[in-house]
């Protein structure tokens, strides 16, 4: 077998050179060894890929490389054991049909307007010149539209109780005690609530046994009305025609919550960060969602160009996903000229495909007119993953991105209260802004409906 090149560096010290800097570290690491870079894992080679025909190869070729459920056992503990990310073959397909129609089409789109509310309601809780930061109070907005969509809730004590345990889990996955702790040969014993492994064993518990009361109480309901997931998924049937059991629906329902508080607040701070880092972003925005006057249609602002443009540019410069999820070998196969035996495992480098200077000259430069210009395939432009594992709610986070960014921008004059560039912290598969981008609202805007005027910058 002849992999591609990679560092002999010991793995806890890459680990360490990692964590301390992200992006820096896989800069470094794909300008010296290139689209293909292997690092070991104990014995077994991990490769790192960042060409777009490779990455297509990888996401196509589903006959020698396989998405097995088994490589993202890490995340079952908090996502379930019968989640979509830990489900192979037909089941997996099955399961992800299940999910999409809540992400897509006409029932995402009905969405629009109630994630413009719950964005303005949030919003004017912040008080003016007060410094806020901008992560965690997207987060209540994302984490709300997410329980909405999924479970159908809104209010009530078991609504705001399920919001606490999902952003309490989110935060200390965050947290560097955690991280450290965890590590430690008795990181991982349950201490009582007060230790950080066992606060984290509370927060599942919780976590899941309010998800499985939330289902007994609807399967008991059968409202076959009602169109949020958890509805679909007390419908469905499996393969053998039998119903999914309270379990097999408790835990496919805990993903997509996480993934639509988390990822997508992470991605929408970041906006937040350019946007009011670059002055001429920041007018050019503003003027194009002036055009479209004082009350908007939802559908309206998720068409308009340059918004789009912007938050491309934000998922591509900072990926909040680094890394698509890993593939296996499972018979000898080419890639690139490397002949990889089985047991190598593949994984789509997200962020070095989008740090690329052929598809994105001066990649660390925040320039949304380039998805202006050029229209880029699935393999160069991935921010949700791809192939069997690409995100279910991609569609749907970006339409989430741009009614929460435009809500905000329109009806609010903020300000960055740090000068100094934020830098990217990476946990799990997310990378989020470190301080969490601190802000301050200097007044609401009196928005004016204006011509559209396209300039050039």
């Amino acid at each position: 077998m002849k992999l591609p090149p990679g560092p002999q560096t010991p793995t806890w010290l890459l680990n360490q050179q990692f964590q301390a800097d992200p992006f820096g570290y896989m800069d470094a690491i794909s300008q010296r060894y290139g689209d293909l870079v292997t690092l070991m894992s104990d014995s077994n080679p991990i490769v790192y890929v960042s060409n777009p025909s490779a990455i297509k190869q990888i996401f196509t070729n589903t006959k020698e490389i396989t998405a097995r459920g088994a490589l993202n056992q890490n995340f079952a503990f908090m996502t379930g054991k019968q989640g979509v990310l830990q489900l192979d073959g037909l089941r997996h397909k099955h399961r992800r049909k299940l999910l999409m129609p809540a992400f897509h089409g006409a029932r995402m789109q009905a969405c629009g307007q109630r994630i413009c509310e719950l964005t303005e309601k949030i919003m004017s809780q912040q008080a003016i010149a007060k410094p806020f930061i901008a992560y965690p109070t997207i987060e209540d907005i994302t984490l709300r539209v997410g329980i909405e969509v999924v479970l159908g809730l809104n209010e009530g004590d078991r609504y705001e109780k399920i919001k606490h345990l999902f952003a309490c889990a989110n935060k200390q996955a965050q947290s560097l005690l955690f991280k450290l702790t965890t590590k430690l040969p008795f990181g991982q014993r349950d201490l009582g609530r007060w230790s950080p492994w066992g606060y984290r064993l509370h927060l599942r518990r919780e976590l899941f046994q309010m998800l499985y009361a939330q289902v007994q109480e609807r399967r008991q309901q059968a409202d076959r009305s009602r169109t949020d997931i958890l509805s679909d998924l007390l419908f469905a049937h499996d393969e053998t025609g039998e119903l999914l059991s309270d379990e097999e629906v408790r835990d496919l329902l805990l993903s997509p919550i996480f993934a639509s508080g988390d990822a997508s607040a992470t991605a929408i701070a970041w906006s937040l960060y350019w946007v009011h880092s670059l002055p001429i972003v920041h007018e050019r925005l503003l003027q194009e969602l002036d055009s479209l006057g004082n009350s908007p249609d939802p559908m309206s602002i998720a068409a308009l160009p340059y918004l789009s443009a912007v938050c491309n540019e934000a998922l591509r410069i900072y990926p909040t996903q680094l890394f698509t999820f890993p593939r296996l070998v499972e018979s000898p196969v080419e890639v690139m000229g490397y002949e990889l035996n089985p047991g190598t495992i593949l994984i789509g480098n997200i962020y070095s495909t989008h740090q690329r200077e052929d598809l994105y000259p001066q990649p660390k430069q925040f320039q949304p007119e380039r998805f202006l210009e050029k229209q880029f395939s699935s393999y160069e432009f991935l921010p949700f993953g791809g192939g069997a594992r690409n995100c279910i709610g991609g569609a749907f986070a970006l339409f989430e991105m741009k009614l929460i960014l435009a809500t905000i921008l329109s009806r609010y004059q903020l300000a960055l209260v740090n000068k100094r560039p934020e830098k990217p912290k990476f946990e799990g598969l997310i990378c989020y802004p470190s301080s969490g981008v601190k802000m301050l609202i200097h007044s609401r805007r009196q928005t004016q409906s204006q011509p559209l005027v396209v300039s050039s910058i």
